[in-house]
C-alpha cells in the first residue's frame, strides 16, 4: 500500500475503504467551513458515499489516472490530497487538497503537497504540476504561492458552489 512519512508529524497513505468511516466523520465535522469552498460536500451523505467514492478513486489509481490520499497527523486523520487527474502522455498531474478546521495553520499541507510533487516526479515522472483555487481562499491559493507555482491565469466562473460561481486561479509549476 502506498504510504510515506512526510515529516516527524505528517503522513500520507493511499485512501482505502477501510478509512471511509473515518474520512466520512472528518467530513461531517467540517462540513459546514467544507461547503463554502468545494460542491462535492453537500452529495455525501453517508458512509457509503464516502467509501463509494473511495473505491472509485482505486480504480482510478490502478490505471495511473488518479492518487488519492488521507493525510495523517499526529496519528489523526487530518484531510485528503490528491492528483484528481494524472496525464501520463503530456507528463502532468492536477492536484486537489482540503484540511479539516482544526489542523489548519501548521504547515501540514504545504508539507504534504511538496511530498506529492515529489511523488509525481518519481513515480509518474511527472514534469507539470496544476493546481486551481477559488479565488477568494486566500488559505488554498497560499499553497501554491509557497512553493513557487505561477500564477498562470483566471478562469471566470469555474465552479458553482450551491448558488454562487467561483472564479479559478490556475497555478503552474514546471519541473523538468
Amino acid at each position: 500500500m502506498f504510504s510515506r512519512q512526510v515529516n516527524e508529524s505528517s503522513r500520507l497513505c493511499l485512501t482505502v475503504p477501510q478509512f471511509a468511516d473515518d474520512l466520512f466523520a472528518l467530513t461531517q465535522r467540517n462540513r459546514e467551513y467544507l461547503q463554502a469552498w468545494l460542491p462535492w460536500v453537500d452529495k455525501v451523505k453517508t458512509p457509503q458515499d464516502t467509501r463509494d467514492f473511495i473505491i472509485e478513486q482505486l480504480s482510478k489509481f490502478v490505471l495511473s489516472e488518479a492518487l488519492h490520499a488521507c493525510i495523517f497527523y499526529d496519528g489523526l486523520l487530518a484531510g485528503a490530497l490528491a492528483y484528481n487527474c494524472i496525464d501520463l502522455q503530456n507528463r502532468s498531474g492536477h492536484i486537489g487538497y482540503w484540511l479539516g478546521q482544526d489542523f489548519q495553520g501548521k504547515g501540514i499541507m504545504t508539507e504534504c503537497v511538496k511530498d506529492l510533487i515529489r511523488v509525481g516526479q518519481d513515480y509518474y515522472q511527472l514534469e507539470r504540476f496544476e493546481i486551481r483555487c477559488a479565488a477568494k481562499n486566500a488559505r488554498s491559493r497560499a499553497i501554491p504561492e509557497r512553493l513557487g507555482f505561477e500564477m498562470e491565469g483566471t478562469i471566470r466562473r469555474a465552479e458553482k458552489v450551491h448558488d454562487h460561481w467561483y472564479d479559478h486561479i490556475v497555478y503552474g509549476k514546471l519541473v523538468a
